[in-house]
C-alpha cells in the first residue's frame, strides 16, 4: 500500500505506480521501488519532510518548462497565447517559407491561424518558435496514390558484395535496394545506422549507439564519393588487401578486425584528400556548414574520446575530469581549436557516409521504389556516448531504459540506454527530439521508431536495480506526435511505430488517427488457438513474418528459437518441454488458416513459409515487410535477445550471396512473384481474378 502523499508525488511527476502488463494483469509498484525511482529523479521521498519539498521541486520544475521557447499549435486553427503575451497585443512572424507578417492577438490571446511550418514570432521582446503541425502524419495512400505496397527489411552490416573487408556497407545496400525495386518492391526497411563507438569494436549493437544524430561510419563505401581509384590506393599504401581479403571469406563478421581495417582506410582516404577535386572539397565544407553545432559537437566528442583513452582515461565522459564534460566548456573549445584536424577526420567520415545513404535512396527511388529507404531509429541512446554529452540537459542522467516482465521477456529488460527528460525536452524547447528526427528522416522515405510506446511511457530503471524494480514514465504524447507529423509532413515521409509487447490501452487508437503504422507480426496474431483471416487484420499497421528479434518463420516452423534458449541458459527443459507443445498447437493454428485460404496442400515447412507470405500479402495492410531472413527462407535470427553475445552470434551473421545477386535465385524470386501478386491484386486474393 502507497501512501497517499507518496502517491500525490508520484502523480506530479508523472511515474504511473498501477498499470496492466502484457498479459491485461493488474500490477502495482511496490513503495520502495517507488522512493528509488524518485531518488533516482533526483526527488528524495523518504520521509514527509523530503515529500513535500520534492513536491515543491517538481511544481518548479514544470512551471518552468510550461515557459519554453517553443509554441506547438494546430496548423489551420487559431493559436493561444493567453498565457505567454496579453490580448490586443502586436506580434511579427517569419514564416518558414521567409515570408513576414504583423499581427494582432484577438481579444481572447489568439493569433490567426497559420500554415504548417516553423515560424518565428516576436511579441515584444518575447521571442518563441511556433511549430504549426498537420493533424496526422504522411500515410502510405498520400505519398503513393496505392493501398498495398510491399518491401523488405534488411540488417545492412549482413549484406556482403565483393571488396567489402568483411563488413556490409552502403554500397551493398543499393546493390539490393536496386535488385529489390526490379522485383517490385516499394520500400527497403534498414537496421538503424546509427553511429557507434570507435573505442568499442565489441560493442555493435545498432539499438546501443553513441548518438542516433550521426551515422555509423564503419558502413561509409567511400568510393561512391571518391572513386574506386583514390580507395584502392589508399588500400595499397595500408597493406590491407590481403588482410580485407581474409575478413571477406568468413561467415561472421569480426567486428573488432573489420572496425579496425575501416578506420585505418578511412584515415588514409584522410590523408589523400588533399588531392582530391575541388567540387568535393565544396561539397564537404557544405555539408560542415550545414551540420553545424550539432556535427561540430559529436566530431569533438569522437576526438576526446580517442585523447581521453590516450590519457588513460576512460571512454565514458562522465568519468571524464569536470572540465572536459560540458561541451561548450573553455578547455572544451579550446581543445577543438588545438584538433582541427582530428575533428575534421571525423566530418569527413560523417559525409562520407551521408552522401552514400543519399546515393542509396535517390538510387532507390530512381529504380522504381515509391518509398525507398525506411530508416530505423533506436528507442534510445548509449548514455556515455556522444548524444548523453551533447544532450545533457534534456535527459535523465541517473537511469536507463527498458521493460517490464512482458511476452518478449519473461525477465524484463535492461538495454542500458538513455531516456529523455520531459521537463528537460519542454524547457529546451523539444530541440533534441526534433533534430534526430530531422537527422534520421533526411535521407529516407519512412522512419520506422523502435519502442513507439516511448512516446507516451517509459519503464525506467534506476542505476543497479534489476529490471522489474522499474516504474513506468509519463511523457508529452500529444506534443510528441504533432512534432512528429509535422517532420512527417516537411519531409514527406511514411512513419511506423514498434508496437509488440506491453502496450499501454488505447495507445494503439492513438497512433492509427495520426496515421502512423503499426506492427503486426505473423506469430503475434494468434488469439484462442485462432489466427484472423486476412480480412480480419489491421489496415492501420503494416505486416510482416517476423522481426530482428524474433526466429525466423523457418526458425519459428522447426523450434530452432527454443533450442537457443535453451542453450544458452534462457530456459531449462521443464520450459523447453512446455514452449514446445506450444510451438505445436500454434502450428496446427497456422495449417488452420493457411488451409482456410487455400494456400497450404502438405504439411512442409517451405510450402508454409511461401503460403504465410501470400496470406500476409492478401491482409488490407498499406504494407507488407519481408524480412530478408523469410526472403531467403533462412532458419538463423539476426539477434536473440537477453543472450550474450559469446553465446548466440547477435549481430554478426552475414549472407553467403552478394547482395546484388541474393534476390536472382529461383526460389526467391518465386516467393517475392508471391507477394507482389497478391498485393497487387486488389481483391487481395488471386484465385479470384
Amino acid at each position: 500500500m502507497i501512501a497517499r502523499s507518496l502517491k500525490g508525488l508520484a502523480e506530479e511527476v508523472g511515474l504511473v505506480y498501477q498499470w496492466h502488463d502484457a498479459h491485461g494483469q493488474p500490477l502495482s509498484l511496490d513503495e520502495p521501488v517507488l522512493r528509488e525511482v524518485l531518488r533516482a529523479l533526483d526527488l528524495p521521498a523518504d520521509t514527509a519532510e523530503q515529500i513535500k519539498a520534492s513536491l515543491s521541486e517538481i511544481r518548479q520544475r514544470k512551471h518552468a518548462a510550461q515557459q519554453g521557447p517553443l509554441i506547438i499549435a494546430d496548423a489551420g486553427q487559431p493559436i493561444s497565447l493567453l498565457n505567454r503575451s496579453a490580448p490586443g497585443s502586436y506580434c511579427q512572424l517569419q514564416r518558414e517559407d521567409g515570408s513576414q507578417v504583423e499581427l494582432q492577438l484577438d481579444h481572447h490571446g489568439a493569433l490567426p491561424a497559420q500554415p504548417c511550418g516553423y515560424h518565428r514570432l516576436s511579441c515584444g521582446e518575447q521571442q518563441w518558435l511556433l511549430a504549426c503541425t498537420p493533424p496526422a502524419c504522411q500515410s502510405v495512400a498520400e505519398l503513393t496514390g496505392r493501398h498495398r505496397l510491399w518491401g523488405i527489411a534488411a540488417q545492412v552490416y549482413s549484406l556482403r558484395r565483393p571488396g567489402d573487408a568483411g563488413l556490409g556497407d552502403i554500397t551493398a545496400l543499393l546493390q539490393l535496394a536496386e535488385s529489390a525495386a526490379s522485383q517490385g518492391a516499394d520500400a527497403l526497411a534498414i537496421s538503424p545506422l546509427h553511429a557507434m563507438f570507435n573505442s568499442r569494436p565489441t560493442q555493435y549493437s545498432p539499438y546501443s549507439p553513441s548518438s542516433r544524430n550521426h551515422f555509423n561510419i564503419l558502413h561509409a563505401a567511400p568510393s561512391q564519393v571518391l572513386g574506386p581509384d583514390m580507395v584502392e590506393q589508399a588500400m595499397r599504401e595500408c597493406h590491407l588487401t590481403e588482410q580485407a581479403r581474409q575478413l571477406e571469406q568468413q561467415s561472421l563478421i569480426d567486428w573488432p578486425a573489420a572496425a579496425a581495417l575501416r578506420l585505418r582506410l578511412l584515415r588514409q582516404l584522410h590523408r589523400q584528400w588533399v588531392d582530391a577535386p575541388g567540387a568535393l572539397h565544396e561539397d564537404f565544407q557544405r555539408f560542415r556548414r550545414e551540420g553545424g553545432e550539432q556535427l561540430r559537437q559529436h566530431c569533438c566528442h569522437e576526438a576526446l574520446q580517442h585523447s581521453m583513452l590516450a590519457q588513460g582515461y576512460s571512454d565514458d565522459w562522465r568519468q571524464w575530469p569536470a572540465a572536459w564534460r560540458q561541451p561548450d566548456s573553455p578547455a572544451v573549445r579550446a581543445f577543438a581549436e588545438q584538433q582541427t584536424a582530428e575533428l575534421e577526420f571525423h566530418a569527413f567520415a560523417q559525409w562520407l557516409t551521408e552522401r552514400g545513404l543519399e546515393q542509396v535512396h535517390h538510387g532507390a527511388r530512381k529504380a522504381g521504389m515509391s518509398i525507398g529507404l525506411i530508416a530505423d531509429m533506436a528507442i534510445g541512446a548509449d548514455p556515455s556516448g556522444s548524444f548523453g554529452w551533447a544532450c545533457q540537459a534534456q535527459l535523465l542522467g541517473k537511469v536507463s531504459i527498458g521493460a517490464p516482465p512482458d511476452l518478449l521477456n519473461r525477465q524484463g529488460q535492461n538495454w542500458g540506454v538513455a531516456a529523455f527528460s520531459p521537463l528537460g525536452l519542454q524547457q529546451q524547447g523539444y530541440s533534441a527530439f526534433i533534430r534526430m528526427l530531422r537527422a534520421n528522416l533526411e535521407h529516407s522515405g519512412g522512419l520506422r521508431i523502435d519502442h513507439i510506446m516511448g512516446l507516451q511511457r517509459l519503464w525506467i530503471i534506476p542505476e543497479g536495480l534489476s529490471p522489474e524494480h522499474g516504474a513506468y514514465l509519463n511523457y508529452p504524447l500529444d506534443d510528441l506526435l504533432r512534432l512528429l507529423a509535422l517532420e512527417s509532413w516537411r519531409h514527406r515521409a511514411l512513419i511506423i511505430g514498434e508496437d509488440l509487447g506491453t502496450v499501454p490501452c488505447g495507445l494503439q487508437t492513438i497512433l492509427a488517427e495520426r496515421h502512423i503504422l503499426g506492427m503486426r507480426v505473423l506469430q503475434f496474431e494468434q488469439q484462442d488457438d485462432l489466427l484472423a483471416p486476412p480480412p480480419g487484420w489491421s489496415d492501420q499497421a503494416l505486416a510482416t513474418t517476423s522481426t530482428h528479434d524474433l526466429p525466423t518463420t523457418l526458425g519459428w516452423l522447426s523450434g530452432r528459437d527454443i533450442d537457443w534458449r535453451e542453450q544458452v541458459g534462457q530456459c531449462d527443459a521443464a520450459q523447453t518441454r512446455d514452449d514446445r507443445e506450444q510451438r505445436q498447437q500454434a502450428i496446427s493454428t497456422l495449417d488452420a488458416a493457411l488451409r482456410k485460404e487455400g494456400l497450404l496442400t502438405e504439411a512442409d515447412n517451405q510450402q508454409r513459409l511461401t503460403a504465410s507470405i501470400r496470406f500476409l500479402g492478401r491482409t488490407p495492410a498499406p504494407l507488407v515487410l519481408l524480412p530478408l531472413e523469410d526472403v531467403m527462407a533462412s532458419t538463423e535470427q539476426p539477434n536473440l535477445p537477453g543472450s550474450a553475445n559469446d553465446l548466440h552470434p547477435n549481430w554478426r551473421r552475414r549472407w553467403p550471396q552478394p547482395a546484388a545477386e541474393m534476390l536472382d535465385e529461383p526460389q526467391v524470386q518465386q516467393r517475392l512473384k508471391a507477394l507482389d501478386e497478391e498485393r497487387r491484386n486488389p481483391h487481395g486474393n488471386v484465385g479470384d481474378e
